[in-house]
Parts: structure tokens; C-alpha cells; sequence
């Protein structure tokens, strides 16, 4: 008898403590859930007046689960927040560890010839390494041969014009230093280069006196063949320094598979995957077609065109991503007519959660910005002291209004979501 009262006793027990357990979990999720409405009704409310017809503003968390949002399937401007499409694109196609290369041929007459894939960081400090590398394979040569055939004729990319601001430089497959000349007036007449890696060659001298400018960058263009032209005489400049000899001439023309022989392949120092944190960092645009275009030969096979590598994001976009309204025509930013959501954007988000490191970053946020004239976006990540990651997408397409407050109020909204 004593034993079954025990036994009854220890039942009660268990029943008030499930009971109690039930109470307080009632309790806790009704007082979370308050504090939410809360929050929600002192700045979701005020974050929705802001937001105009042509805005956009999403804020999800790491499990694809939105928080917030306001016209997100409104298609509208992303400016440079598109790059981060383009990147995964690289990433897919190209590979995160994929280097470009320059190929170095020699004809039966002694004529070097270079063959570039589009190497978009082409750069002075590459140069003075391939010419090294070229050293020892070779002491003199009759004319410098330019293929850059492996990119088509002309590269015409949306929104990029002739002014002579970096972010209008042209693309193509045998480029170097971003199509720039960084430069400086040093006296009357007198012109200096602005990077010390970077001789100011006399093939220059004349754009720059043109452009008017007493300092700055100047861009060479795709015009007769002038940027082209600009890589061939820094090419052969860095081949004389090291000691390779010419006296040829610099033309354009076509490395023949057959005949040629390869006598030096050099590989960039650069990963893309160190190429996008580029990218992203100064949000530079030639790097971003680059990419894409190269993306695009590769799998569709060269030439590499705009159109391929538009082609290959859209079903990148579509296909593995999952997002139904987009209109791409470049993959920069640069042009008004490319289209995106901001769920569109934010699935871009979730996919390159795995590489948010590579984007700018402060004060615990994460972000890529786009403008353009009367055109505002960010799109990003804050990351909780728990290292969550929540998603942002803000895109402002009003004219007239800046970002910042929609930020803020953004930021407000956390605290709600964030685990205490």
C-alpha cells in the first residue's frame, strides 16, 4: 500500500512539472512574441512609409526565412549589387582557384607572339614577372605579335561610354592594367607616372595632354586598336628591362597552333577567388565583365562574348538559383537596363553566404553598395555576435533619396530577431 501511494506521489510529481514546464513555455513565447510586436510597430511601420514605389528593402536570416519586406518582387535597378551574381558565376564556371594565363609563341621568323584569355589583373608587377619567367627561354625577337582574338570583335558593353573615368574602360582578351594610365603633372609639358611599378611610355604622352588633366587616370580605348596597341609597348617594355631584345615592330595579329611553337606560359598570382575580393572591394567593372565573358567562353567555347556570358548567368540565375525575374545585359552594374528583385537578390545572398568574408566589411556588417545617378543600393549581411548572418537588400530607384536612413532603420529591426 505504502509502495503504491510512493508511486502515485512520484506520478504527481512529473504531471505538475510537465505543467509547469508547458506554463512557462507558453509564457516565454507570448512575452518574445510581444516584445517582437513591439519593435515591429515602433520601426517596421516607420521603415514602410520610407520605402516609395521604386524602393525595395528585404531583410532575411541565414535559413532563407524573410523577416521583413516591401515591393521585394518589384523589378528595379541594382546597379553594382549585381556583381555579386557575376562572382558566383566565376566561381561556378571558372572555378574559386581557377589562374588565368598569357600564353608566349615564337614563328618560324622569330616573331614573339602573346595570346591572352582575359586576365583580368593583367597588371605592371604580372609583367615584370613573365618577363622574367621569359628570360630564360629567350634573348631576342623580331616583331611583338598581339592575339587577342580569344574575346570577340567589338566588346560593346551597355552603359559603358568614352569619358575618360576607370569605370568606362573596355574589355578584351589581352588588356593590361585595367585599359588605365594613372598619371600626374610634374612642371609645364612635363608628365610623370603616378605608379612607381609603371613607366610613363611615350605611347601615351598624347592622350594624356588631350584629356586636358593635371593628374589622374586616363583610359585607353578600344578604338584602333589603342588599348591593345598600350599593352604591346608595356609588354615589350618589361621584356627589354629584362634584358630580351627587339628591334620589330608591335601589330596585331594571330598565334597559328600548328605552326607556332609555345615557349612560356605564364599563370597569374591571382586566384579568382582573390580576383572577386578585388572586385568586390573596388567594385571595379572591367574585372566583372571579365569575368564573365571568360565564364562565358569556357563553357560555351571562344570566342568569349557578352552575349555567352549574359546567356550563361541568366541560366545560372534561373536554373541554380532559383530566380524567375531578372534582365541581365552586362555584369557589372553599370548599365540601367539590367533588372533584378530584391528576392532575386537575396537568393544571390543565400548562395554566397559561403564567401561573405570577401566583401567589404564593418562594424559587424558585410556589404556590397551599387550607385548610379538617383540610383542607391546595398546589399549585404550583419553578423550576430553568435555569428548568425542575416541577409539585406535595400534598393532605392527614387530619386533624390540617399540610402543611409533606410540603413538605420533597417539596423532597428534586428533586435527583435537577434537571440538574446
Amino acid at each position: 500500500m505504502a509502495s503504491n501511494l510512493k508511486l502515485s506521489y512520484k506520478k504527481w510529481q512529473l504531471y505538475f512539472f510537465f505543467f509547469f514546464i508547458a506554463i512557462e513555455s507558453i509564457f516565454s513565447t507570448s512575452l518574445a512574441q510581444s516584445n517582437a510586436n513591439v519593435v515591429d510597430s515602433r520601426h517596421q511601420k516607420t521603415l514602410h512609409r520610407m520605402i516609395g514605389t521604386q524602393d525595395a528593402v528585404l531583410l532575411g536570416d541565414s535559413d532563407g526565412n524573410i523577416l521583413f519586406a516591401q515591393n521585394a518582387a518589384k523589378s528595379l535597378i541594382p546597379a553594382s549589387t549585381l556583381k555579386l551574381l557575376t562572382a558566383l558565376v566565376a566561381f561556378e564556371y571558372l572555378g574559386s582557384n581557377y589562374r588565368f594565363v598569357t600564353e608566349f609563341y615564337l614563328d618560324h621568323q622569330r616573331n614573339l607572339k602573346v595570346k591572352g584569355y582575359g586576365d583580368p589583373l593583367l597588371i605592371s608587377e604580372e609583367l615584370l614577372l613573365l618577363a622574367n619567367g621569359l628570360q630564360t627561354k629567350l634573348e631576342s625577337f623580331h616583331d611583338l605579335v598581339l592575339d587577342d582574338s580569344f574575346f570577340s570583335h567589338p566588346l560593346l558593353i551597355p552603359g559603358v561610354t568614352s569619358s575618360n573615368n576607370p569605370y568606362d574602360a573596355p574589355n578584351g582578351a589581352l588588356c593590361v592594367n585595367f585599359n588605365t594610365v594613372k598619371f600626374r603633372q610634374n612642371g609645364p609639358n612635363h608628365y610623370v607616372s603616378g605608379e612607381p611599378q609603371t613607366p610613363l611610355l611615350p605611347f601615351v604622352l598624347k592622350r594624356i595632354k588631350l584629356s586636358g588633366l593635371t593628374k589622374g587616370r586616363i583610359i585607353l580605348s578600344s578604338v584602333n586598336n589603342e588599348n591593345l596597341m598600350y599593352a604591346g609597348h608595356l609588354i615589350r617594355y618589361f621584356l627589354n628591362q629584362a634584358g630580351i631584345q627587339t628591334k620589330g615592330e608591335i601589330i596585331k595579329g594571330r598565334v597559328n597552333q600548328t605552326t607556332d611553337k609555345l615557349i612560356y606560359r605564364h599563370v597569374s598570382t591571382f586566384t579568382v577567388k582573390e580576383m572577386v575580393q578585388q572586385l568586390l572591394e573596388y567594385s571595379n567593372n572591367y574585372i566583372a565583365n571579365q569575368l564573365l565573358i571568360a565564364a562565358g567562353a569556357k563553357f560555351f567555347g571562344p570566342p568569349g562574348s557578352l552575349a555567352k556570358g549574359v546567356r550563361l548567368a541568366d541560366n545560372f540565375a534561373h536554373r541554380k538559383l532559383k530566380i524567375d525575374q531578372l534582365q541581365l545585359v552586362e555584369g557589372s552594374g553599370i548599365s540601367r537596363l539590367n533588372r533584378m528583385t530584391a528576392h532575386g537578390l537575396h537568393h544571390v545572398l543565400l548562395a554566397f553566404a559561403p564567401y561573405y568574408h570577401l566583401m567589404s566589411h564593418k562594424n559587424g556588417e558585410f556589404y556590397k553598395t551599387g550607385t548610379l545617378s538617383n540610383i542607391r543600393t546595398r546589399a549585404g549581411f550583419f553578423e550576430t555576435t553568435q555569428n548568425r548572418l542575416y541577409g539585406y537588400v535595400v534598393m532605392i530607384n527614387s530619386a533624390g533619396k540617399p540610402i543611409e536612413p533606410f540603413m538605420q532603420q533597417l539596423r532597428r529591426l534586428l533586435p527583435a530577431y537577434f537571440p538574446h
